[in-house]
C-alpha cells in the first residue's frame, strides 16, 4: 500500500507521521498481544501507560481511564498479560505504541474456562449443596491449620486465634500451596488431618495472589479431598474477591484467612463479658429465690402449732369422735332391734299348713308311682318290637344264609361288577371270619 505524497520532494515530519499512523491503524485490525508489564505508570488523569516485552522486543501500550476503570484488578510489573488492543502512531515523538482496549491475566480464558468446567461437574454431583454442609462446632477442642509454615496467611491466622482464644491448642498440617504439585500435597494433607481426627474443624488458607497462584485450590484433586473430609472444614484461600473451587466445597467460605480463625474460634472477651452478664443474672436470681425462701419459711412459722396444744386438740377431737361412735352405735342397734321384731311378725304370718302340704304329697307320690309303671310297661312293649325288627334286618342273619360280604382294599362295600377291575384285593366276610380274594375276571 503507497500513501500519496505532495509533488515537490520534501514533506514536514508532521505530515509523514500522519501518513504512517493511517497506513499503521489501515494494517492492523484490532488484535491481542501477549507479553510482560514493566515500567508501568499511573499517571493523575488515571491513564496507564506501560511498556509490554518479551525475550526480543519490546513495546509502548497505553490504556486510557475510559478503558481500565472497567478492570477489576491491578496490573503490576513483571506480571504476563494478554492485551487487546490498536496499533498506532503517537505523532508528537513519532513513535509507534498499542491503545489497549482491553486487558487480561495471561493464560486466563483458559484457567478460566477450566474453572467453569470443575464447577460445573462438581455441582452436577452435588458437592457444592447446602444440605452436605456441617456445622462448626461452637468451642472446638482442637483446631487444625492446613497451609505453609512460611505463609504470611499462617502468621495472621495464629495472631486471631491468640488473640481470641490463647489457650485454644492448634495443630498444624504443613504443606506447600503453590507450584508444580502442590495441589497433591494440599490433598494429601487434608486427608491425613481426616485420618488422624485430631481437631473438631480445619481452617484451609492461604494468602492473596493472582489466579496462577490460587490455581492450587481449583485443582479437582483438592476440591474432593476436601468434600470426603470427615471434619468440618473452613476456606480461608485469597482476598475476599477472591473465589476458588475450594470455597464452594468446604463446609464454610470465609473471606480471608484471618476471617477464618474468627469464624471456627470463640472470642474470650465476648465469653467473658457474657459470663459477667450470665453471672450477673444468676446472682440476682439465687437473691430472689433466696428471698422467696425465707418469706416462705416465714409463713409456715406462722402455721407452727406446740405439740401441746396440738396433742389437746387432738384428745378433744377424739372425745368428740368417741361420743359420736356411740351415739350412732345405739341409733343402729335401735334400727336393728326393730327389722329384727318386724322380720319375726312377717314370718309367723307367712307359716304354712304342713299337714294339708303332707297330704298333697302323698297323693302326688302314689300318681307318680301309677305313671312310671305304666310308663315302663309301654316302652318294654316298644324295644320288644325293636328287637325283632333287628333280628330281621340283621346283616349277620343273612350272612348265616350262605351269602357273604365283599368290600374293597378302601373299605367300600361291593355291589356291582363295576366297581372292581381284574387284579383288585377283595375282603370277603361271612358269618364267621374272613378270607381275602383277589379278581381273576367279571361280568
Amino acid at each position: 500500500m503507497s500513501y500519496p505524497l505532495p509533488n515537490g520532494g520534501a514533506v514536514s515530519v508532521s505530515e509523514l507521521n500522519r501518513a504512517v499512523h493511517q497506513l499503521i491503524e489501515q494494517a492492523f485490525p484490532l488484535l491481542w498481544v501477549a507479553g510482560e508489564v514493566s515500567n508501568l505508570t499511573r499517571a493523575a488523569s488515571g491513564h496507564w501507560y506501560f511498556t509490554l516485552k518479551d525475550a526480543g522486543a519490546q513495546v509502548r501500550c497505553a490504556m486510557f481511564r475510559h478503558k481500565n476503570q472497567y478492570l477489576d484488578w491491578v496490573p503490576e510489573n513483571g506480571m504476563q498479560v494478554e492485551v487487546r488492543a490498536e496499533v498506532t502512531l503517537y505523532e508528537p515523538r513519532g513513535e509507534y505504541q498499542l491503545n489497549v482496549e482491553a486487558m487480561r491475566r495471561a493464560g486466563f480464558g483458559a484457567l478460566f474456562e477450566a474453572f467453569e468446567k470443575l464447577k460445573a461437574k462438581l455441582g452436577a454431583e452435588g458437592l457444592f449443596e447446602a444440605e452436605r454442609k456441617r456445622p462448626l462446632p461452637a468451642f472446638p477442642k482442637r483446631i487444625g491449620i492446613i497451609t505453609s509454615p512460611d505463609a504470611a496467611a499462617l502468621r495472621d491466622v495464629l495472631t486471631t486465634l491468640a488473640r481470641r482464644m490463647p489457650s485454644l491448642p492448634i495443630v498444624l498440617y504443613p504443606t506447600p500451596v503453590q507450584g508444580d504439585g502442590a495441589a497433591l500435597k494440599i490433598a494429601q494433607a487434608v486427608r491425613a488431618a481426616g485420618e488422624r481426627a485430631e481437631c473438631d474443624v480445619l481452617i484451609l488458607c492461604r494468602g492473596g495472589g493472582s489466579i496462577e497462584d490460587l490455581w492450587q485450590f481449583n485443582e479437582e484433586a483438592v476440591a474432593r479431598a476436601v468434600a470426603e473430609c470427615p471434619i468440618p472444614v473452613v476456606s480461608g484461600v485469597g482476598h475476599e474477591t477472591d473465589f476458588t473451587i475450594t470455597d464452594f466445597v468446604a463446609d464454610r467460605r470465609a473471606p480471608t484467612p484471618t476471617a477464618a480463625a474468627e469464624m471456627v474460634s470463640p472470642n474470650r472477651e465476648e465469653l467473658a463479658h457474657r459470663l459477667g452478664i450470665l453471672g450477673g443474672r444468676l446472682e440476682r436470681r439465687m437473691e430472689a429465690l433466696l428471698e422467696q425462701r425465707m418469706q416462705q419459711v416465714d409463713y409456715l412459722a406462722r402455721r407452727l402449732v406446740h405439740p401441746g396444744e396440738r396433742l389437746q386438740n387432738q384428745g378433744m377431737h377424739l372425745e368428740h369422735l368417741g361420743q359420736r361412735l356411740a351415739s350412732g352405735l345405739a341409733r343402729t342397734l335401735d334400727a336393728s332391734q326393730w327389722r329384727y321384731r318386724q322380720a319375726g311378725q312377717r314370718l309367723a304370718s307367712a307359716q304354712p299348713d304342713l299337714a294339708r302340704r303332707q297330704a298333697e304329697c302323698l297323693h302326688l307320690g302314689r300318681r307318680l308311682e301309677g305313671a312310671m309303671g305304666e310308663k315302663l310297661h309301654r316302652t318294654e312293649a316298644a324295644l320288644q318290637r325293636l328287637g325283632a325288627n333287628l333280628v330281621h334286618l340283621n346283616p349277620m342273619a343273612v350272612l348265616k344264609r350262605g351269602y357273604s360280604l365283599v368290600e374293597t382294599a378302601e373299605g367300600k362295600i361291593v355291589t356291582d361288577s363295576t366297581m372292581v377291575d381284574k387284579g383288585d384285593a377283595l375282603r370277603l366276610t361271612f358269618a364267621k371270619g374272613w378270607a381275602e380274594a383277589r379278581v381273576e375276571d367279571k361280568a
